[in-house]
Order: structure tokens, then C-alpha cells, then sequence
């Protein structure tokens, strides 16, 4: 016989087509699966090269051997009337149909199933990045650089970043135009030499450079609009004004840039354009200082210096829309975050959106302030119509998108609110503001490795940002992985001035068990100048008194949960809205051993929050949290077990880590819900993130 038909006879030929598509249809598989648990980027070469050194010994073994019903045998030792290598052939042929079967069913769901979920996951994934954007940049579509201050006194600077806002604020009212808002080319040098590198970032065609000069009550204006990708200059003017004269100034750049992009403008939007804020100039220098004041870092003292300007500027023309409105967010702010929760402060801001809309009632900035205050104040059906006619109005405007994210997160849509601040982010790519909101929500609602990806995003825009690498740094320490938040986190030196920022250093070392860290950068914060206690930081005294306890200074601990609950029990007197100071109040009491106190007022805090559910959901944990620490097991776990179930739950991080649930671990139970609350996420991440 020939050596080909010998081949057949043996069976060598089939077995090398069912060793191959069986090996296709492995290789395949595992390709889905093994991203799918996490596995090692090695396993997958390693099956490969595992498969094929096997081919040839396959090859041999078929010819060698042959499979008889008394198992494999020599083929030279099988007489010829006794072989089955005919029927063996036929069942290899049965099973290469099957495995072709398998095969094309594979290929079928991975066509038309598996990869556009990829895609999908893709799509979502790059949208993330800064300098990956596939999109068409739009023609008509611009960014205005920071206007450069060219008055030899630098106090003037306030005034070239006012003329600069106002005019951006023009332009955003224009529909036909993409704009991108001040808080994303805030960074940028005045005339840099990077033109096409900076529109690329910031997604547009076309760049406005600007320059102010003010010398006593006259002001010289530059502007020119350069096409990025070129570098032609496309329209140039130079502006001689009185400061009693300067209020058109805005206008006109606006629309000589609307006609140079050729936007046509509707009626409304001339109007808009040709549209006087005040005709008081003293009125106008202290609003535009308000702007100044407003771009500053958040913070109390900048919102009351913000507030001081803009009612300067109502007090010297009553009749300015704008500055009430600017006002009466400032105010509602300094209400909001519990800088100054005094009737005053909420009457002034109350007030303040009143008049905005009794002034100008068709001014998308009047809808804008209303909304704020009916926000600030847990109006939420309300403060969503407002926003709605302030969109319609403010087409471009960016922080309009981002309220209604911020709004839409307090309802609990969680998904709508990340949808908005995208959206938000389309004309305002670098505000780390919106950023690290949807960062923290996707990270909260259990994806924290997508969440990543926008904090990544806002630190190639702005490296080294101490907020956003804790941000980060926090999303490891939400999947479980220390070792990575560390090298983030721990070479931060301690922001004794930032609660928040401090927070996710104080988690991290409570994760570690670093308890002496803990006391000495809690007493150093405590004991700094201007140190003030309110519902921020009124987690000082039980983070600081239980970490004295679990490093085994019972004394120091009760001394701290003492002097803690005394303080926080004033506070109350004047904050007893504030959910986070009854929850604080409820660890303290925790901590003195009143187990009924504490729930008592762990509950209080939730019932605090009202309509609020983003709040609500971080405050329902000390449900849990209280009785674990008081010994009452079954009921901490009964908690923990409704809290897992919440779209803001509990992460896998805080389940492996916190000393909280130390009590726990033992139980059966518990166990069950880490290992619920690591499938979950392993579930979510691996469908959302490629």
C-alpha cells in the first residue's frame, strides 16, 4: 500500500482534522473565558503552545497504536481480520461533524452575540479617553483661551478672565455652535504655541486668543480667531472702550465670531447677544470680580468672597439679573455643604433666585439659579423643570448637563446621571469636577475599573492632581487591591486641610491597620489653626477615638468618645439636619457601649437624608456597621445582607478589609456575602471594561 492510504487506513488523517478543530474550538473558548475570571494574560499563550507541541506525539501515537476494545495495541501486532480501524474511522468522522457543529454554534454567538457586547464595552470604554476621540471634530465649534492681562497693575487680572467668561457665556448661547466651557481652558497659557495639540484636546476646530488692558476707566480689548489646524487667522478686532461703555463689548465679539463660523443666529439668540447685563460699570467690576472669586479653589472662604462681590453688584444696580442669580448660588452652596447653614444664608439665597427670575424671566441663567436653590434645597421635582428651561435656553452651557447629572444622582438614577455628565463633558472635557463624579458614581455603584478610567482621564489633563490620584488610588482600595491604592496613596503626605481628600488616606491606613498613622494625623488635624468642627468634620472624633481603641489605649479612647460626644451633641443644637453628624454621633455612641443609642442614631441619619439617595446610601452602612461594632451579629448581617442588594451598596474592599466587621468573620453568613459582593463585581467590570 501507499504511505498516503496507509495513513487513511490508521486513521492518522482524521485524527489530525479532529485534533485541529478540537484544538480551534479550545483555544476559542478560553479566549472568552479566561478574561471572563481574570486569568493570566500567560494562560492562553500557554494553552496555545501547550496545543501544538502535542500535535505531532497525536500524530504518532494514531499511527502507532489503534484503538481496539481491549484498549490502545501496537498496529503491527493486530492481525489484519481483526482490526476496527474501519469502524474506529467512522466514529472519528461522527465526532469531527459534531465538533464542526460546536464550532460554527461558537462562531455564530461570538459573530452576533459576544462581539458587539465587546464593542459596546469598547465604545464605552474609549469614550473615556483624552486623545483617542474617533469623532469628527465640527467645523463650527470653538474654545476661548484665557484672555491675557496686560494692565501694568496685576490686580486687573480679575477683569480679563471676567471679559473672557462673558464672552464665552455669549457664545454658549448660540445653538449652531459646539462651545467649550471656561473650567476646561482655564490651565492653558494665553497665546501658547501648541495650537492644533490644545483644539485636539479640547475637541475643536477653532480657538479665540484674546488680550485685556485697563487703564483707569478705559479698556483695551484684543481678539483674534485662529482655525487651530492651520493656524490662519480668520477674523481679528481690536476694541477702544470707556468702562461706562464696555457692556457691548461681549456682544459684538460673540457675533462677529458666529458670522466668521457662519452659525446663523435666531431671533432669540441676537437678542441674547445684543443683551445688556447692567449699565452701572462700578456694578459690573464688582460682578466680575464675583467671577474671579468663583474660579478659585471650592471651599468656603472663596463662595463667601464670591458671595460678598455679587451682592456688591446687586446693592449698586438692583435691577442685575446676573448677579442675583450668581449670588443666590453662592449662597445656596455655603447652605448646601454646611459652611453656614444659618436662616440668613438660605434667605439670601432664596431670595437671590427670586429676583433673577422676576427680572429676567426668559434668561436661561435666571432658570439656571432657580434650579440651584430648589437643589440646595431637596426640591428635586421642582429643581428638574427649572433645569430643563434653563438647557433650552443655555444650549452650550455645560454646567446646565452637570447640574442635571448632580441632581439625577441624588434621585438614585444612577445610569441617567452618567449619561448627563458625559454629555456634560462633551463641551467641558477637562472640568475635574464632572470628572470625578462619574468617576465616584460608576465606582460606587460597583465599577470602580471604569470609574478609573475618567480619573485617568483628568490626570493626563492635569498630572499629578492630589485629589484625582486619591480618587484613583480609591478605586483599588474598592476592588480589593491595596498593594496598587498604596503606591498611589502613601506617598501623599497627609491634606489635614481637605476632609474628603483626608478620608480616603484615613480608609487606606484603616485598611492596613496602620492605627498609630491614624491617631497622629487625626490629632494633627485637630489641633491645626482654624480647625472648625461641622458635619464634615465631625468624623474626627469617632475615627480618631476607635483607632485609639483598636491600637489598645482604652483611656485615651474613652477620653476622645466623651469629649466627641459632647462637642457633636452642641453642633447638633444648631445642625440637627445633618445626617453625617448623626451618624458620627452614632459611632461615638458605639464606642461608649450604648449599642441602642448608637442604632437609634444611625437610623436618624438615614431618615435625614430624605429624598436624597446618593446620601442616603452611604449613610444606610451604619446600619450595619453600629451593631457589628456593638456584638449584635445577627442584626449587623441582616442589614449587610438589604445593603448588598442596593444599586449603592457595599464594596468587596471595605467587606476584606475594615476593622468593622472584624466580629463578623467567623460567620458563615458573612463570608457568603463577600463572596456575593466579589462575583458581582467581577461580573459588572467584566462586561463594562475590555
Amino acid at each position: 500500500m501507499s504511505f498516503f492510504t496507509e495513513l487513511k487506513r490508521r486513521n492518522v488523517i482524521r485524527v489530525a482534522g479532529l485534533y485541529l478543530v478540537g484544538a480551534w474550538l479550545l483555544i476559542q473558548v478560553a479566549s472568552t473565558m479566561l478574561p471572563a475570571f481574570d486569568g493570566p494574560a500567560w494562560a492562553l499563550r500557554g494553552l496555545i503552545i501547550f496545543l501544538a507541541l502535542c500535535f505531532i506525539p497525536a500524530l504518532i501515537v494514531s499511527w502507532v497504536f489503534e484503538l481496539t476494545p481491549q484498549g490502545l495495541k501496537r498496529d503491527d501486532e493486530i492481525p489484519p481480520n481483526e482490526s476496527i480501524a474501519p469502524q474506529t474511522g467512522r466514529r472519528i468522522d461522527r465526532l469531527i461533524i459534531v465538533v464542526l457543529v460546536l464550532a460554527l454554534g461558537y462562531f455564530a454567538v461570538d459573530k452576533f452575540v459576544l462581539t458587539p457586547r465587546r464593542e459596546a464595552g469598547m465604545v464605552r470604554a474609549s469614550s473615556v479617553s483624552p486623545n483617542d476621540n474617533k469623532e469628527e471634530i465640527p467645523e463650527k465649534s470653538i474654545a476661548v483661551l484665557p484672555f491675557e492681562n496686560l494692565s501694568s497693575d496685576k490686580e486687573n487680572a480679575y477683569f480679563a478672565e471676567g471679559i473672557q467668561d462673558e464672552i464665552l457665556t455669549r457664545l454658549a448661547k448660540i445653538g449652531a455652535l459646539k462651545v467649550i466651557s471656561r473650567t476646561s481652558t482655564a490651565h492653558y497659557a494665553s497665546s501658547p504655541d501648541n495650537l492644533p495639540e490644545i483644539a485636539k484636546q479640547l475637541g475643536v476646530a477653532n480657538l479665540l486668543e484674546g488680550s485685556v488692558q485697563k487703564v483707569a476707566d478705559a479698556v483695551h480689548i484684543n481678539v483674534q480667531l485662529i482655525r487651530a489646524a492651520t493656524d490662519d487667522h480668520l477674523w481679528a478686532e481690536s476694541y477702544n472702550r470707556k468702562l461706562t461703555d464696555i457692556f457691548g463689548v461681549e456682544g459684538e465679539v460673540a457675533g462677529a465670531i458666529a458670522e466668521q463660523l457662519n452659525a446663523e443666529l435666531s431671533g432669540t439668540e441676537k437678542q441674547a447677544l445684543a443683551a445688556r447685563p447692567t449699565n452701572n460699570s462700578a456694578a459690573y467690576d464688582a460682578y466680575l470680580r464675583g467671577l474671579e472669586a468663583d474660579s478659585r479653589a471650592f471651599g468656603s472662604e472663596q463662595l463667601k468672597a464670591a458671595s460678598r462681590f455679587y451682592a456688591q453688584a446687586v446693592q449698586l444696580d438692583p435691577n442685575f439679573a446676573l448677579a442675583w442669580g450668581r449670588g443666590s448660588q453662592a449662597d445656596g452652596l455655603l447652605y448646601f455643604q454646611a459652611f453656614d447653614r444659618s436662616a440668613a444664608r438660605l434667605e439670601a439665597a432664596r431670595h437671590g433666585a427670586e429676583m433673577a427670575m422676576r427680572l429676567a424671566p426668559e434668561s436661561g441663567e435666571a432658570w439656571l439659579a432657580k434650579g440651584y436653590f430648589l437643589y440646595h434645597t431637596i426640591d428635586y421635582d421642582g429643581a428638574a423643570a427649572a433645569y430643563e428651561e434653563a438647557a433650552r435656553r443655555l444650549p452650550n452651557n455645560p454646567e446646565v448637563v452637570a447640574a442635571q447629572a448632580y441632581l439625577e444622582r441624588r434621585r438614585g438614577h444612577y445610569e441617567r446621571a452618567c449619561e448627563l455628565a458625559e454629555q456634560s463633558l462633551e463641551r467641558d472635557p477637562q472640568n475635574l469636577s464632572v470628572l470625578s463624579t462619574l468617576g465616584e458614581t460608576l465606582t460606587f455603584i460597583g465599577r470602580p475599573a471604569e470609574g478609573r478610567r475618567w480619573f485617568d482621564r483628568g490626570l493626563t489633563f492635569h498630572p499629578g492632581d492630589t485629589f484625582m490620584t486619591l480618587w484613583k488610588g480609591s478605586t483599588y482600595m474598592s476592588e480589593g487591591n491595596l498593594d496598587a491604592a498604596g503606591k498611589l496613596i502613601e506617598p501623599l503626605p497627609p491634606q489635614l486641610d481637605d476632609v474628603i481628600a483626608l478620608g480616603f488616606q484615613i480608609n487606606y491606613l484603616t485598611y492596613r491597620r496602620d492605627y498609630a498613622a491614624i491617631i497622629k494625623t487625626m490629632q494633627a488635624a485637630m489641633t491645626q489653626p482654624g480647625f472648625a468642627l461641622d458635619g464634615f468634620t465631625s468624623n474626627f472624633y469617632p475615627t480618631l477615638g476607635w483607632a485609639q481603641r483598636r491600637a489598645g489605649d482604652e483611656a485615651a479612647a474613652r477620653v476622645t468618645f466623651t469629649e466627641g460626644k459632647e462637642k457633636l451633641e452642641i453642633l447638633r443644637a444648631s445642625r440637627s439636619d445633618n445626617g453625617y453628624l448623626a451618624t458620627n454621633l452614632a459611632l461615638i455612641e458605639a464606642g461608649l457601649g450604648d449599642a441602642d443609642a448608637a442604632q437609634r442614631e444611625a437610623e436618624r441619619g438615614v431618615e435625614l437624608a430624605g429624598k436624597d439617595q446618593y446620601t442616603a446610601a452611604g449613610l444606610k452602612e451604619m446600619c450595619a456597621v453600629v451593631p457589628a461594632l456593638c456584638g449584635r451579629s445577627d442584626q449587623a448581617l441582616t442589614a449587610l445582607e438589604t445593603l448588598v442588594k442596593e444599586p449603592i451598596g457595599i464594596d468587596l474592599g471595605d467587606l476584606s478589609y475594615s476593622p468593622s466587621w472584624d466580629n463578623l468573620r467567623g460567620d458563615p453568613r458573612f463570608q457568603k456575602l463577600v463572596d456575593k459582593v466579589a462575583a458581582a463585581m467581577k461580573e459588572q467590570q467584566g462586561v463594562t471594561v475590555p
